[in-house]
């Protein structure tokens, strides 16, 4: 079995893993912005049940790791657009930025769960993910002896079972949806562009007919 604190030490390890965020939710309901996708920093804190600096400490010191694995800081456009289209539905606290605003993606809350070491849901999200690795790796086989007949075969089973079911399902999903979605996420900032600059130059196109349409009109009435 692994221990703990390799996850904390491991970049590599920590990747290895990443997949499995249906971890968060199992150890603790994960709350997420309207989009279904991201947290902020402060919604982040209150999952892990520590201060909202301790989270900013984490994001510093591992600012390119947890960028790899979805966190976001959106400035200028992006922030307003994000804003308008996201935390205006939000009917929790409304997050007010100025400046910039720093979200994350479930993948990347699971990374912070793997750097985190003072917080006890985190302690719990590490070691719920080593042992579901572990039954994933080895199966009932790997359990010392005497230790089927304590638990019961049917328990082992079923969990072995699940572990790869999981495991199983999480390869599909890595494989198409998440792909899928991600590339909706990269590329719905750009629809958004053409579809602004489209409706402007519709509006644009209805001013001119209104122009033609009038000098039309003012044509007619000297005739």
């Amino acid at each position: 079995m692994i221990d703990q604190t390799a996850l904390l030490e491991s970049r590599a390890l920590r990747s290895s893993v990443l997949e499995r965020t249906d971890v968060l939710d199992r150890v603790k309901t994960l709350a997420l912005l309207p989009d279904g996708l991201h947290v902020t920093t402060a919604m982040v804190a209150a999952y892990f049940g520590v201060s909202v600096e301790a989270i900013r400490q984490i994001k510093a010191r591992h600012r390119e790791e947890l960028s790899e694995n979805g966190m976001v800081t959106l400035q200028g456009r992006d922030l307003r657009e994000f804003k308008r289209d996201i935390l205006s539905r939000y009917s929790g606290s409304y997050p007010q930025p100025r400046s910039g605003l720093t979200v994350y993606s479930r993948r990347a809350v699971l990374n912070i769960a793997m750097l985190l070491r003072d917080s006890e849901v985190a302690r719990r999200v590490r070691t719920y993910l080593l042992d579901m690795e572990h039954l994933a790796r080895t199966g009932p086989v790997a359990e010392p002896a005497g230790h089927t007949e304590a638990a019961g075969p049917e328990i082992l089973s079923l969990a072995a079972l699940d572990a790869r079911i999981d495991q199983r399902i999480h390869h599909v999903l890595g494989r198409t949806v998440v792909p899928m979605f991600n590339a909706l996420i990269e590329t719905s900032g750009e629809h958004r562009r053409e579809l602004t600059a489209l409706h402007g130059d519709v509006r644009r196109a209805e001013h001119r007919l209104r122009q033609h349409s009038a000098r039309l009109r003012r044509l007619e009435g000297r005739r």
